[in-house]
């Protein structure tokens, strides 16, 4: 009998702690599409897309930015909420920023996708690992105005949310962890999670 194999998931998508009652504050309070109730994952490619990759590369890049979006951590894997059709623009993005030589594990999550939803604020998160907000969603209806989106390459006024500066701030911190394992000056294999990841962007 032939084995069926699951195709790879989203390490944000793979939280066992959801609760029934999660759903229905995002969709009440947010507005954002969800599926599922044990647990509940939030669609990706609506409302938001979503930036993946090892929190150690997050938490150095979130020190280096200012504003961003919801941020969100599920053990190792950390996920930056962005624009919808981010996830399309990144591999474009990341070459324009010349990153587009570098193998990343920077991972993007855009239509078709969905992640694992973390504890709404100020409500128990569950078991150690499970998801939680780092930065958590502002409560409008108009959410995806704040998240950082790709406009005129970096030009964006004021302190809005600017989805190039972030890309560079976490490809420069993940190459930066990369280089840090491999103990040397040259580049490894990759920075990587302790978790599998989907839809690597890596060039070579």
């Amino acid at each position: 009998m032939a084995l069926t194999v699951p195709p790879p998931r989203s390490p944000l998508a793979d939280d066992r702690d959801g609760h029934g009652d999660h759903a229905q504050w995002y969709e009440r309070e947010l507005g954002w599409a969800t599926t599922g109730t044990a647990p509940v994952r939030l669609l990706t490619g609506l409302r938001f897309d979503v930036l993946e990759l090892p929190a150690v590369a997050g938490h150095a890049a979130l020190r280096r930015v200012g504003r961003t979006g919801p941020v969100a951590l599920t053990g190792q894997t950390m996920g930056l909420l962005v624009a919808p059709g981010s996830a399309d623009e990144l591999p474009g993005l990341l070459d324009w920023l010349e990153w587009g030589g570098v193998a990343l594990t920077l991972n993007a999550v855009g239509t078709g996708g969905r992640i694992i939803a973390p504890a709404p604020p100020g409500r128990a998160a569950g078991s150690p690992g499970a998801a939680v907000w780092l930065r958590p969603p502002e409560l409008r209806h108009e959410g995806e105005s704040e998240l950082p989106a790709l406009a005129g390459l970096g030009s964006r006024g004021g302190d809005a949310p600017d989805l190039v500066r972030l890309v560079d701030a976490v490809a420069t911190e993940c190459h930066r962890a990369r280089l840090t394992r491999a103990g040397t000056g040259r580049p490894a294999t990759g920075c990587t999670a302790d978790q599998p990841t989907v839809q690597p962007l890596a060039f070579s």
